[in-house]
């Protein structure tokens, strides 16, 4: 490889290296660093992990942070991988048959199809969140409704509980879920289909041994779209949930901005950063296998 080609080499590789050396891997460093020092009382309010002693320099780190966490409540971890496991299954239930009626569709309507998918991100998160309320609550659309049929003759509660939780996990991401599979499916050689069918199978044995494989590396990133966003979610669980769901974001919120303690916020968002880096590689591998 000559000086040249090594250069356009790098040029290449090297802006998304820099882009994630710069706004990844340095602020994760920081969130560690920040994870194994103390709470303070002052400005930033935590201590810095080497200070200047009499002996020179000396380290101030500490795993007390992280201890707090194990020995602390589980409810929050525990209700996220629920919630979040629960939101990327109904999505992947969902999101499969609508994904692959719009790669069956005519090629004409697909771009309108697509485009009604992606259309809720034109609100924000927030505005949607706020309008399942107005829906979900005991006045709201869905009760009024179920009144009026004669189907119920008392307001149901559909907000503040799991329900509500997990409806608005799958409500704001399943368009994560869709898109992915889209591509999967849209890109699938159809001659492989046309054979299999002239063979004599069946279109539900088809689907189990033909579209379905084929589909599995849409079926891990649309599944990554949604576990790892939903893990750490704030506005949906807070606002759909009410105070007694605690999750990640919520708890991370609270040490942050209510408890002002960096160090234990910091240790929470490592032990989350732990959590997501098993289904990423689980999904790895499943996309690298061969079919």
């Amino acid at each position: 490889m000559t000086g040249l080609e090594r250069w356009r080499r790098w040029a290449l590789v090297g802006p998304p290296f820099l882009w994630l050396l710069l706004f990844f891997l340095l602020p994760l460093g920081i969130v560690a660093a920040i994870s194994l020092s103390q709470a303070t009382d002052t400005i930033p309010p935590y201590a810095p992990l080497v200070v200047h002693g009499p002996s020179g320099f000396e380290t101030a780190a500490t795993l007390g942070n992280y201890r707090l966490v194990v020995e602390g409540d589980f409810h929050p971890y525990f209700n996220s991988l629920i919630y979040a496991a629960a939101a990327t299954a109904l999505c992947l239930l969902i999101g499969y048959p609508l994904a692959l009626a719009i790669a069956r569709a005519p090629k004409s309507w697909r771009n309108l199809l697509l485009f009604l998918v992606v259309l809720p991100f034109w609100t924000s998160l927030l505005i949607r969140v706020y309008a399942w309320i107005a829906i979900l609550q005991p006045t709201g659309l869905i009760n009024r409704v179920l009144q009026g049929l004669g189907l119920t003759h008392a307001p149901l509660m559909l907000i503040y509980n799991d329900f509500a939780v997990v409806l608005g996990l799958v409500y704001g991401y399943l368009p994560f879920m869709v898109l992915p599979l889209y591509g999967s499916l849209s890109s699938m050689d159809e001659a492989l289909v046309e054979a299999a069918a002239d063979l004599g199978g069946s279109p539900a044995r088809v689907f189990r041994a033909v579209v379905l494989p084929l589909s599995l590396p849409g079926v891990a990133a649309g599944a990554l779209l949604v576990f790892i966003p939903a893990i750490g979610e704030f506005v949906i669980p807070d606002l759909l949930g009410g105070p007694s769901t605690l999750m990640l974001g919520t708890l991370l919120w609270q040490e942050f901005f209510a408890e002002v303690d960096w160090p234990a916020a910091s240790a929470v968002a490592m032990v989350l950063v732990a959590l997501v880096t098993a289904p990423v590689l689980l999904a790895q591998r499943l996309s690298e296998r061969p079919v």
